[in-house]
């Protein structure tokens, strides 16, 4: 079917200022990255605010995400059953071990933090839900992307968050080999310094489209942390997939 340009213009825009997150944009800048008339980019914008899609400042100058695309988001949230279904087993995953707890989701080569459970030992300023990061740089996205054939992998060179960061084709390929091998993926600083991630694959899909992973700081991981978070982690994995079969019941979106 033939693609509507103006819907697919306001999805570029909305999806533009969504990823520039605190940094709002002038309109010839946005004009410019996605190359249309300045007119015509004005009077999107407008149509935008008046339905609270974009903000504006008290100049007019300067543009970002309105609070519409937040509602938008948690309705997704609160409708999905299988966030809904795997909430209550983050929790105890939570409590069982103290650290933080995410659940994503594969979307296109980027994992979309759909939950998390914070530790109560360090905080985070912002919450990651409704955030997306590359799947090659944490334990959600290579969990996932182990799932999938090698050869589905994109070309690199890929983005580098951290010295640890798998930054070409080959090296990322190797270690989800050892995914594979071990059942699990672990990131080891590549998404963030000083965090160390363990990530499992929730296969009530196929492949999977949905992990969950614990993350914890390298100055609390022992051995023996190490291998209980491993072993718990296992575990609700397994109650998981045995309580959320595939289908289950539910509408397949696309």
């Amino acid at each position: 079917m033939r693609e509507v340009k103006s819907a697919a213009r306001t999805v570029e825009l909305l999806e533009l200022l969504a990823a520039r997150g605190d940094r709002p944009a002038r309109l010839q800048e946005l004009a410019d990255a996605l190359q249309v008339p300045r007119s015509s980019m004005y009077a999107l914008l407008q149509t935008l605010i008046s339905r609270g899609w974009v903000r504006t400042d008290v100049t007019g100058s300067l543009y970002g995400i309105g609070i519409h695309a937040l509602l938008t988001g948690t309705s997704y949230l609160d409708s999905d059953p299988r966030v809904r279904a795997v909430r209550p087993y983050l929790d105890e995953a939570s409590e069982a071990l103290g650290e933080t707890i995410h659940m994503g989701r594969l979307d296109g080569y980027d994992v979309a933090y759909l939950a998390t459970r914070e530790s109560h030992e360090y905080l985070r300023t912002i919450s990651r839900v409704g955030r997306r990061l590359p799947a090659h740089m944490g334990a959600l996205g290579k969990a996932l992307l182990a799932e999938r054939a090698d050869e589905d992998l994109p070309e690199g060179p890929y983005e580098a968050a951290t010295p640890n960061t798998h930054t070409s084709r080959e090296s990322l390929a190797d270690d989800l080999a050892r995914v594979r091998r071990r059942g699990y993926s672990v990131d080891r600083e590549e998404g963030v310094p000083g965090i160390v991630g363990f990530g499992f694959a929730l296969r009530y899909d196929a492949p999977a489209q949905d992990a969950i992973s614990c993350s914890v700081p390298v100055a609390r991981l022992t051995p023996e942390r190490e291998e209980r978070i491993v072993a718990v982690m296992r575990e609700i994995r397994t109650k998981v997939e045995s309580t959320v079969p595939a289908g289950g019941g539910a509408i397949h979106w696309r």
